[in-house]
């Protein structure tokens, strides 16, 4: 485990922009630097880095984090490996402490079912080359496949011979445990007794990014049988279907370099097209696509071409997890190959000159490609029409780059002969939709996270609590994180009742008119950061923005991040250009800390008013009233109204209730 003071030396060496830059062109704009986002496809800029801060933020798709926090959503990186990646950049020696037993036992458990799967490789693959039945049975099915010696190498291909338990004998001789064997699938346990999972099938090892086995498929080659014709390993501590994408290893670097991948189904399709000479390609093995998937593709490209044999239900039933690649902002384009084919069979039936020609000239746009195949259906009735409408807006609607979906508003226009104002329209309504339901989701999981990390109290569904107490609360928080030791101008009067000028900096004046109220944030996000102001201001090493861009929970760090970033910034040359000179923010701190403070505590007395007036009507109620209890509402109700109109008149407003 890396130290902590060695994490310490790395977030203090990391220098944001120097980060960042390694992946996206920056430029400077004021005192920030700009550039085109790259986790979603835009045109104009929205994408901020503050070197000050140390933080990114995209006010496009509202990504936001440190130089970390880039590493892991991008190059999709744990925690451990951007460090090390940091580490290496900026050559700190990386010091470890000694894990805990617990944390030692799950690192030895994951070490050791890499490398029983290694194990495995080695055996099949020996088992496919030097055995007679391996020989026989399953190198002369690969070779009628068509895959070349250095193929089947290349791809570790193997054999399990249809022996009972013959594998399971091995490895246990090599020293390898019962309960690894079975946890990573390579083995079944039956009346305490061991058997081969894949016994009488060819392997197709599944490799990792870095090329280590994490998992096996496997195809049965009998066909008196009523078994499965493949099957895969079970979830383990190292494998993940989610997260994994057959042929990745191999295919990563000409994604990059074509900046295309393409996407089957099967193992034999990837191999198949590999060996054609289409090295850019990789499969989902049988499984829906995931999103965690379309994000190991994205780390490489931005497009995807889906290639489909002829059978349109088989593209239906893709159209859910094409949408998905919509949604994370990748272009998607279609192959259907001629009936009878697939992938596997055209490219063994073809030489790779033909095979690369075919796959450049039949790609469509998946948008026109389901428009085209959804209106052969329609034919001339009316409510199919409206339905196929419907259901291209909503397709369309995912796309998040505005001009890309214009595009297809007016492609789409022509083909369906409807209106683009019809189509904009519909579009617009399925983005309301998903945006409402995102911040509904996003306000749950704000709420989870604050209760999972013990803080108190979680109160977003109380009554009363509207966004607009939301935003005054977060103004607060933002004028706290950006500006704590910024000096404000106060006068009071000294012992001899005469004037004296003092000097009170933003954060202590905001942590003590609130905590002399008693007060409290019904966000409880702000409230968790509030706490930590009042516990660690007055330290000597507390660093408000190092704090909270770098604190463990992810919903506090997001916050933390949004309100320190700031959209829009003044070019140098804006006053000398158009002869308006403006102030910044911090040169009238006071007034907007004055203002923020008492909007924040005029909302919370007009809870209390509106609380203690529910009281009064439903003590005025009762058959016989307390007319003690009763004097005691109406009194706090004349001092709760008195001071409303007090803060009010600070705000200068206008109190007509």
């Amino acid at each position: 485990m890396i130290t902590p003071g060695t994490i310490e030396k790395i977030m203090d060496a990391a220098r944001i922009d120097e980060v960042v830059g390694d992946f996206v062109n920056l430029k400077k704009r004021g005192v920030s630097l700009i550039g085109l986002c790259p986790f979603h496809n835009e045109k104009t800029p929205s994408f901020n880095v503050s070197v000050a801060k140390g933080i990114f933020k995209c006010f496009g798709c509202g990504k936001g984090g440190n130089a970390v926090s880039f590493l892991m959503e991008h190059e999709h990186y744990t925690y451990p490996e951007a460090l090390r990646y940091l580490a290496s950049k900026y050559n700190i020696e990386i010091e470890e402490e000694k894990p805990s037993p617990e944390q030692q036992q799950a690192m030895d458990e994951k070490e050791s079912l890499f490398n029983l799967s290694a194990f495995a490789q080695k055996y099949f693959e020996n088992q496919l080359h030097e055995t007679g039945e391996g020989k026989a049975t399953g190198l002369s099915y690969f070779k009628e496949r068509g895959f070349t010696l250095e193929t089947i190498r290349k791809f570790g291909l193997g054999y399990c011979r249809d022996q009972w338990d013959d594998f399971a004998q091995t490895a246990l001789k090599q020293g390898y445990k019962k309960e690894h064997l079975v946890r990573a699938s390579l083995c079944k346990m039956k009346d305490q007794m061991l058997y081969d999972t894949f016994r009488g099938r060819v392997i197709f090892p599944i490799h990792n990014l870095s090329g280590r086995v994490l998992g096996f498929g496997a195809r049965i080659l009998s066909d008196k049988t009523n078994k499965p014709k493949y099957i895969n390993s079970a979830e383990s501590d190292i494998y993940h279907k989610s997260k994994v994408l057959y042929g990745i290893y191999f295919a990563r670097s000409p994604m990059a370099s074509l900046d295309n991948c393409y996407l089957v189904e099967g193992y034999t399709d990837v191999i198949s097209l590999y060996q054609a000479g289409i090295q850019n390609v990789i499969a989902t093995s049988g499984t829906a696509l995931s999103t965690e998937q379309i994000k190991l593709i994205r780390r490489y490209t931005s497009n995807v071409t889906l290639l489909f044999d002829s059978d349109p239900a088989g593209i239906k039933a893709a159209f859910r997890s094409i949408d998905l690649i919509l949604e994370e902002g990748l272009n998607v384009r279609i192959v259907l190959f001629p009936d009878g084919e697939d992938p596997d069979s055209y490219a063994r039936k073809n030489r790779p000159a033909v095979v690369k020609e075919f796959l450049e000239k039949q790609t469509k746009d998946f948008i026109s490609f389901k428009t085209e195949l959804l209106l052969g259906e329609v034919r001339d009735d009316p409510i199919k029409k409206a339905q196929l409408i419907k259901e291209i807006a909503q397709t369309i609607a995912l796309i998040p780059e505005p001009v890309t979906r214009s595009i297809y508003v007016q492609k789409c226009s022509d083909m369906m002969e409807v209106e683009e104002k019809l189509l904009h329209a519909t579009i617009n309504t399925f983005r309301r939709q998903k945006s409402r339901k995102e911040r509904e989701k996003t306000a749950r999981t704000d709420h989870s996270a604050i209760q999972e990390a013990d803080i108190q109290p979680a109160v977003h569904d109380r009554p009363g609590v509207t966004e607009s107490n939301d935003s005054q609360e977060k103004e607060l928080i933002r004028l706290l994180l950006n500006y704590p030791a910024k000096e404000m101008l106060f006068e009071i009067e000294n012992e001899d009742q005469r004037p004296e000028q003092v000097k009170i900096n933003v954060a202590a004046f905001i942590l003590q008119d609130i905590q002399s109220d008693n007060l409290v944030f019904d966000n409880p996000l702000c409230q968790a950061i509030f706490d930590v102001f009042a516990e660690q201001w007055e330290t000597d090493s507390f660093s408000a923005q190092k704090v909270f861009t770098e604190h463990e929970d992810e919903a506090i760090r997001q916050l933390a991040i949004d309100l320190l970033s700031n959209q829009y910034v003044l070019s140098k040359n804006w006053e000398k250009r158009h002869r308006i000179y403006t102030r910044e923010e911090q040169e009238d701190i006071k007034p907007r800390v004055l203002h923020a403070v008492y909007a924040f505590k005029l909302k919370k007395l007009e809870r209390m008013l509106a609380d203690n007036q529910q009281q009064i009507r439903e003590a005025s109620s009762e058959e016989n009233p307390s007319e003690t209890a009763l004097g005691e509402l109406i009194k706090t109700n004349r001092d709760l109204l008195s001071r409303r109109s007090l803060f009010a008149a600070e705000l200068n407003r206008v109190v007509t209730r």
